[in-house]
């Protein structure tokens, strides 16, 4: 009996028949052929590590010159731009960097008095 004759015989038969015969086949060799579920659970874990993150300035807070400054410190921006990143607020100041620079970065920007972010 060759694969091909067995798959016409699979389908000729009902779906009640195909119920029947896989339990048969889970019974026989005492397998399953319902998928995992684990599957996507370590799929999900995957997905949560996350490698690459974004600092994102929330608000300047109360001493807005010396965010100013640390922005333009961090950036390499000229005063003007690193002020319009400041006024415009909630602004990305790096992106996709690692956790080690993002919580450095983030550290910096609150001992300065700013709202700070990382997603």
């Amino acid at each position: 009996m060759s694969k091909e004759t067995i798959l016409e015989e699979i389908k000729g038969m009902s779906v009640l028949e195909l119920n029947d015969l896989v339990k048969a086949i889970e019974e026989e060799f005492g397998v399953t052929a319902a998928a995992p579920v684990a599957v996507g659970g370590a799929v999900a874990a995957v997905e949560e590590e996350q490698s690459e993150f974004d600092v994102i300035l929330t608000s300047a807070g109360a001493s807005k010159i010396n965010v100013i400054k640390i922005v333009r410190e961090i950036t390499g921006l000229g005063l003007k731009e690193a002020k319009d990143v400041v006024d415009n607020a909630p602004k990305a100041i790096k992106e996709k960097v690692s956790k080690e620079e993002a919580e450095a970065t983030k550290a910096k920007l609150e001992e300065a008095g700013a709202a700070v972010e990382v997603k």
